[in-house]
């Protein structure tokens, strides 16, 4: 999950993505399928949603509940899923304390329950396969940066793509035994014998960004404020135009 707000950054939006007009405003009704524990704190909730007008990497949705007595209660949520035409997408989601909407589908959402969805929404941070990617994430920034993993793999995409991501613990990385070598992860708080332990560093994006594919990178970031402004002038001091540098972040 990434609840995400509009990004406030001095570092540059290129390439927006135009987004579908009618879909973005168009209420849906999603059923709950399936929901696949990630770590401790987080779970992936699929949801089948029939009439989807489909999504790139890297969009998000609006997701609505209401309550028997009429509240209403709505948030935004990063896609989880590659796109595909199985009329399903998925959400993974952070348990936020006294979260109204997280702490629904943590603790009382099964199966057959439904939910408004509408979407998707915002092409800022989309990446629709046509450019090499360099992916940066913390804690469940990681969801939207999983679907263009997801993407490249499902497409066979040969434009190269590498992500970092930084969680507190082996036991809190979202998506761990999904992971492959494209993904080199970074443990804050503990990690396994042999691993150091602590914050992401320069030691970690130069090299990167030192053998940089051919036209560069887009550069992806996404995770808490605090992590959203340290990864970005991690890749700045490394090279990285600052044009060429999307953000997106919560909390």
């Amino acid at each position: 999950m990434t609840e995400t707000t509009t990004p406030v950054t001095r570092f540059a939006v290129p390439g927006r993505i135009a987004v579908n007009g009618r879909a973005a405003t168009v209420w849906q009704t999603a059923t709950l399928t399936e929901i696949r524990r990630e770590t401790p704190h987080a779970a992936t909730f699929r949801l089948a949603v029939p009439a989807w007008a489909g999504h790139l990497p890297g969009q998000h949705l609006m997701l609505r509940l209401t309550a028997a007595d009429g509240y209403v209660a709505q948030r935004h949520y990063s896609i989880a899923s590659a796109p595909d035409d199985s009329g399903h997408i998925e959400l993974t989601l952070d348990r936020v304390p006294d979260g109204e909407v997280s702490g629904w589908f943590h603790t009382v959402a099964r199966p057959g329950d439904t939910v408004q969805v509408r979407g998707p929404l915002s092409g800022f941070f989309a990446w629709p396969g046509d450019r090499p990617a360099l992916l940066l994430g913390a804690g469940s920034g990681v969801v939207p940066l999983m679907s263009m993993v997801r993407y490249h793999r499902a497409r066979g995409l040969a434009l190269p793509l590498r992500m970092l991501v930084s969680a507190r613990s082996p036991a809190e990385l979202i998506y761990a035994a999904e992971l492959g070598a494209e993904t080199t992860p970074v443990f804050t708080r503990s990690a396994p014998t042999g691993v150091a332990v602590g914050r992401m560093t320069a030691a970690h994006v130069a090299p990167l960004l030192a053998e940089q594919p051919a036209g560069g990178w887009e550069a992806y970031v996404c995770g808490s404020n605090g992590f959203a402004e340290h990864a970005s002038r991690l890749l700045v001091a490394a090279g990285q135009p600052v044009e060429r540098i999307r953000i997106e972040r919560f909390g």
